[in-house]
């Protein structure tokens, strides 16, 4: 009798699920589908409802820390190029967060570096990391400045609006992550109305932020950044002896005293509220080719050296005298492709 009810009423909350959420939220389920489900699960014990209801449909939290923290090592590992301190930070620096119980503040990250070095590709790649659909996730939020944040003269709605959509998405789902792009065009102040929810708060309003994970992209401080890269080339030192310590601090300060960062004189800097200043270094020729390749292997071809050599000198270099780096990175060779598998 006892294992009949439990039947029951597991079978009972699948056959309501569709009408306790949104429609069209949840692919239909048959009735039968939902007692042969409800039946396996109280008879082998293996299957809970929960576990069973997010494999029909998106959890917060769905993915366990530590699968997440071992995707993203394996997709910086086979898809970034060149940015070993963006490899090595990124993976440290998440992981450690997934894996602490008792985080005392969200995870904020700021991406800085020239367009086409990576910036949004990592952003991507930690979404995935964390949830199955990455970018599409209902958890994952992403704002680009120059579409969400228009006029300087609305500034003020802005700030409600972005308080309140923020307060909303951690409320439904602690472990929400939000991804600011273009902050170099953000108007000063406006990402400052954030300021609370990155703090040392236990509770705001009752809602804890402490799972929240912040992505800051700007191509603010590039010029800092290839400052740096540029001395050790000249002193014929390799980009992979270059460390974080040798960039981190001058880069924060640039980025502050920048008028066009977005962070100027910001409170989330002077407060040490961002955790880490991820510097993409602009990329060099073997780079670009090693975009090509994946590039072409993804479209389902052979990999012509021939073609990879071409668009790779079809792009252009600075400085002007050494011709080292890629002023666009690998951000144009997807169109560059098209023009030889039309």
């Amino acid at each position: 009798m006892k294992l009949r009810r439990s039947v029951l009423r597991a079978a009972l909350a699948l056959v309501l699920l569709p009408l306790l959420t949104p429609a069209g939220a949840v692919e239909p389920i048959s009735l039968g589908l939902a007692i042969a489900g409800a039946a396996a699960s109280a008879l082998t014990g293996f299957i809970s409802y929960p576990r069973l209801y997010c494999y029909f449909r998106e959890c917060c939290l769905h993915r366990h820390d530590q699968r997440a923290a071992a995707a993203l090592q394996e997709n910086l590992d086979k898809k970034l190029f060149g940015q070993h301190l963006v490899s090595k930070v990124v993976v440290k620096a998440v992981r450690g967060f997934l894996n602490n119980t008792n985080a005392k503040k969200p995870l904020a990250l700021s991406l800085h570096g020239w367009t086409g070095t990576g910036k949004n590709f990592v952003s991507k790649i930690v979404a995935e990391s964390i949830y199955k659909r990455g970018l599409q996730s209902k958890y994952v939020h992403q704002f680009v400045a120059t579409l969400h944040f228009p006029h300087a003269h609305s500034i003020n709605l802005y700030k409600d609006q972005l308080q309140l959509w923020i307060r909303g998405n951690v409320s439904i789902c602690p472990r929400s992550i939000f991804i600011f792009d273009e902050m170099d065009k953000m108007h000063a102040g406006l990402i400052d109305s954030i300021k609370p929810f990155l703090d040392y708060y236990e509770l705001l309003d009752g809602v804890s932020y402490r799972q929240a994970i912040f992505i800051f992209l700007s191509n603010a401080g590039a010029e800092k950044i290839t400052e740096v890269a540029l001395d050790f080339w000249r002193n014929g030192r390799t980009r992979e002896d270059i460390q974080l310590t040798d960039i981190q601090n001058a880069l924060s300060v640039s980025v502050f005293n920048n008028k066009n960062s977005g962070f100027w004189h910001s409170t989330l800097i002077d407060r040490n509220l961002i955790d880490y200043f991820i510097p993409f270094l602009p990329l060099e020729y073997k780079h670009v080719k090693m975009c090509v390749r994946v590039e072409i292997k993804s479209r389902g071809h052979t990999v012509d050296e021939d073609i990879v050599s071409r668009i790779a000198d079809e792009m252009t270099y600075f400085p002007r005298e050494e011709r080292i780096y890629s002023d666009k990175g690998c951000k144009t060779v997807d169109a560059k492709l098209d023009y030889y598998y039309d």
